[in-house]
């Protein structure tokens, strides 16, 4: 992990803990207003605007955050990047509607099982998870939280929070569940619920330690409602619900609770109670609530009710939200099959690249080599350099120390020699011990530095006897075949004089 990474890793804990002023302000010292920086910082950015309530500006944000991931080649960020900018979207009503947004959650699901790094891969996972519950798509939050929660360190706050997304992931499930007439599925669904908040409070730490196992066991309350001991959840319920209440947390946050609690004292046979927080409920429902948590409070209020105006609202409701469920369960349909195509892509891509590419070195093999010389022809006029590399004393690696360190030395040289480019150069291992480089751009005097550079670098090499022998030309796109026998001749020419040099010759064509 990178100290920048830790930083940032800082900075989001002060973005999502109140601090999130301070976390932009430094956040934005470190890019100094610009696209450039680091993915990591990007996502502080965002989501720091995001928690000052600016979601249009975050929306940019998480672009540029995206472009930087890729800049890095990093999955994991690329992956946060794309789901929090789709959950952002679907908010704002914005982007490419519901299909963009779900392009976006598959993109970044499958990119980010290519993560390693912990701290991008975990961002990736959550983000991922938050996109697909913010869409109700249920069955595929879990194990994203699941690996989160694995990979994060046994003394992270951190763990105890993905514990908690757990428990109220099943909560908001059997909501549903209980919208749709499948109590017993809903009763399965409260009971993992339990589960995973007993666990939240159990394993909170951190100087947030407190709040998060407050709210934890209020979640925990709230799933024992609709099965043993109502009369004991409702007395925690209104216990721990007070606490958050008293500590400001948002009214959107606890809305899920007011349900549960009115059910909880029904079952308890307070059903005057009942009414009067379900009432307190329907009239205090937050903007932000989301369809869901408004539906369910709203039913629950028919449900204790039981007038026959109730009746008629209770069968409208019930009508929805059979109607959202089976538009949920066609969303899931598209997303398996979305997810069946970007796989068959990646796989493409993989497939492509791997055609490409040398598989002892991991650098580009003679084929692309081939192709990158017949491309640049296409710009006759272009200048270009060439460079031909052969390794010196190779078979005497091989026949004292073995194929494995041959191997090895090839491996090293091929660093080595890579280390002298520009990011537009190309260097391709053409079989054996032998290499090839095409520089776009320079002339023969330019391309002696790099090549000089490259003997240099390859004698320094700890614990290996190789030494490098390069010819170089320098020409027009037109007779790049020309310059590249000219660099072969001059490479060989070297060589006969004990390698460990290099030599040009005058440009093909001037």
């Amino acid at each position: 992990m990178t100290e920048i990474t830790q930083q940032a890793a800082r900075l989001l804990e002060q973005a999502q803990s109140g601090q999130a002023a301070e976390a932009l302000a430094e956040a934005e010292m470190f890019l100094g207003g610009g696209s450039d920086g680091p993915a990591c910082m990007h996502f502080v950015r965002a989501l720091a605007l995001t928690n000052l309530g600016d979601p249009h500006a975050a929306v940019p944000a998480f672009d540029l955050m995206a472009t930087a991931a890729v800049r890095e080649n990093s999955p994991g960020w690329l992956a946060c990047a794309l789901a929090s900018r789709a959950s952002a979207q679907l908010r704002l009503g914005e982007g490419e509607g519901e299909t963009g947004v779900l392009q976006d959650l598959v993109t970044a699901e499958i990119a980010v099982s290519g993560e390693s790094e912990p701290i991008a891969a975990v961002n990736g996972r959550v983000a991922v998870a938050i996109g697909y519950f913010e869409l109700r798509l249920y069955e595929l939050v879990g194990a994203h939280y699941d690996v989160a929660y694995a990979m994060s360190p046994p003394d992270n706050g951190n763990r105890a929070m993905w514990l908690f997304n757990q428990a109220e992931l099943h909560l908001f499930w059997a909501l549903e569940l209980y919208q749709v007439g499948q109590v017993a599925g809903a009763e399965s669904h409260t009971a993992e619920a339990e589960r995973y908040a007993m666990r939240s409070a159990a394993e909170a730490r951190g100087p947030d330690a407190a709040v998060w196992r407050d709210f934890a066991l209020l979640a925990a309350a709230c799933a024992r409602a609709d099965r043993e001991d109502p009369a004991g959840a409702a007395i925690d319920i209104e216990r721990y619900l007070a606490i958050a209440e008293e500590r400001g947390m948002a009214a959107s946050a606890l809305a899920f609770t007011y349900p549960f609690h009115a059910v909880a004292l029904r079952r308890s046979g307070r059903l005057d109670e009942a009414l009067a927080v379900i009432d307190r409920a329907v009239d205090g429902l937050p903007p932000d609530a989301g369809w869901l948590i408004t539906a369910a409070t709203h039913r629950t209020h028919a449900v204790l009710r039981d007038t026959d105006d109730a009746e008629v609202g209770m069968r409208y409701g019930d009508t929805l939200a059979g109607a959202m469920w089976r538009h949920r369960l066609r969303m899931l349909q598209s997303v398996e099959a979305m997810k069946s195509l970007e796989l068959l892509r990646v796989q493409h891509e993989q497939a492509s690249r791997a055609a490409a590419l040398d598989a002892l070195t991991g650098i580009a093999n003679r084929g692309a080599f081939d192709r990158a010389v017949r491309q640049a022809q296409d710009k006759p006029a272009d200048r270009f350099a060439v460079l031909l590399v052969d390794t010196d004393k190779f078979k005497q690696i091989n026949d004292t120390a073995g194929h494995a360190a041959g191997d090895a030395a090839l491996r090293s040289i091929a660093d080595a020699l890579g280390a002298q480019l520009r990011e537009q150069d190309l260097l391709a291992r053409l079989g054996g011990d032998e290499f090839a480089v095409l520089l776009p751009g320079l002339g023969t005097t330019d391309a002696v530095r790099v090549a000089e550079r490259m003997v240099a670098a390859v004698r320094a090499i700890p614990a290996c006897p190789a030494t490098v022998s390069v010819g170089v030309a320098g020409t027009y796109a037109a007779d790049l075949p020309d310059a590249l026998r000219h660099a072969d001749e001059a490479m060989y020419r070297v060589k006969r004089r004990g390698g460990d040099g290099v030599e040009s010759v005058v440009d093909i064509r001037v």
